[in-house]
């Protein structure tokens, strides 16, 4: 059978919903296979994988997104945020943008946000009077805002794929994850003024009462940043220690799970998504030894050396590229298939790894938003009851404002690389 049925086989199967390892995996077996070489050197790669230490970070902090899923934690966010911010003028728009991004750091998943803050955050937004159009963008926006902060699981896979320390691209992603939620948040406030929304009366005693309500969830960001930085403890421990922390937290404090019911169950969904991680790192794992062996990113630079002759283009080509890609593949699939290929050839233009990183990650975050076929966007579609028309228009101001972001992010690299730097990371 010709290498051109082949192919055309493998993506009907891709089209018609095949998981995305076995068709990685048949690629790389067939292409070992067409080179002589033994059809186990792509298991060989699952298991060296398995074996870096930094990977026990992944199903841990997975857990504990779940678990506070599946609490009552984004109530309290919302009482939290809003005890602070609601006497801002659209100071509501600027407590959902600070809650889902706190939320989708510690869930890893954009979606998960949607659906288990959008039902609490809209009707509250469309009760303080914001414009049904504004509320629904901001909700389908926020959903995968967090993703640049610690310790999101997209920083962590990143890490390992490109084989980077998880500490760099935690220390990297916080102030570029700042400036994306202070762009939106001034949207948010200019939008609350234009539309008259009325505000909460700012009062210590809603502060006081919000903050004895999630006096337990509060420290958690500072055990794991703080704990990380101060050398304390590193990525891999401070997962451990986020995952105890919120089980004990959860299950016998706060008391929103059952240790026996509830846990069995959401241990299973999360090892769900990180089973479906794990082969897919494996089979493009062994897929990358096929092409780095054939010098397939060597060629490719030379290819786009020919096209693109400096970094500032290179740049703008890669961000579009990027940005489909994120339309196209989840979030994960799309770090491991295409973070092999495509560091190379950034580092040959001069990009540092870790910018690159964070440039990746943002691109991710807009690609979920992107029409036609951004992910996000059917999410909201199917969460609120709207076409997915409708939610594509209340979308696209928080697009324009998040790619102008990103050429801050892409072209300054200061705001990834300075607090690296700054903390002396490695």
């Amino acid at each position: 059978m010709s290498t051109f049925v082949i192919g055309l086989l493998l993506l009907l199967l891709a089209l018609l919903g095949a998981p995305l390892f076995a068709i990685i995996g048949a690629v790389a077996m067939l292409s070992f296979a067409a080179e002589g070489i033994e059809s186990s050197a792509v298991i060989v790669e699952l298991y060296r994988i398995c074996s870096n230490p930094t990977l026990v970070a992944i199903p841990l902090f997975t857990f504990a997104g779940y678990v506070l899923a599946e609490s009552k934690t984004p109530v309290r966010l919302v009482n939290l945020a809003r005890a602070f911010f609601g006497s801002l003028s659209g100071g509501l728009s600027v407590v959902a943008l600070v809650t889902c991004a706190l939320f989708t750091a510690f869930t890893g998943a954009s979606g998960v946000t949607i659906v288990a803050l959008g039902g609490l955050l809209l009707p509250i937004l469309l009760k303080e009077q914001y414009p049904e159009k504004f509320s629904l963008g901001l909700i389908t926006t926020s959903g995968s805002l967090g993703l640049l902060f610690p310790p999101s699981l997209p920083l962590i896979l990143y890490s390992v794929t490109a084989k980077l320390s998880i500490d760099q691209l935690f220390a990297a992603g916080l102030i570029p994850g700042i400036l994306l939620v202070a762009i939106l948040s001034v949207y948010g406030v200019r939008q609350g003024k234009k539309a008259k929304v009325p505000t909460v009366p700012f009062t210590w005693s809603n502060v006081k009462s919000a903050v004895r309500e999630a006096a337990w969830e509060i420290p958690l960001p500072f055990i794991v940043i703080g704990g990380i930085y101060s050398g304390t403890f590193t990525a891999t421990e401070a997962a451990a220690v986020t995952a105890f922390y919120v089980l004990i937290v959860e299950v016998f404090i706060y008391k929103d799970l059952h240790f026996f019911r509830d846990i069995p169950r959401v241990m299973r969904q999360s090892m769900v998504l990180v089973g479906a991680i794990l082969m897919i790192i494996g089979t493009a794992m062994g897929l990358t030894n096929y092409l780095v062996d054939n010098e397939v990113p060597m060629k490719l630079f030379e290819f786009t050396q020919s096209f693109i002759t400096n970094p500032i283009m290179f740049l703008i080509v890669l961000n579009i590229f990027l940005i489909l890609v994120g339309m196209m593949m989840d979030i994960f699939s799309a770090i491991i298939v295409v973070v092999p290929l495509i560091l190379p050839i950034a580092v040959a233009y001069g990009v540092h790894p870790v910018h690159l990183g964070i440039i990746f990650l943002t691109n991710l975050e807009i690609g979920y938003l992107t029409p036609p076929v951004g992910l996000n966007l059917f999410i909201s579609s199917i969460r609120f009851q709207k076409p997915v028309f409708t939610i594509v228009r209340a979308t696209l101001p928080y697009i324009g404002m998040l790619l102008i972001a990103l050429l801050i992010i892409t072209y300054v690299p200061w705001l990834s690389l300075w607090l690296v730097e700054l903390l002396g990371v490695k």
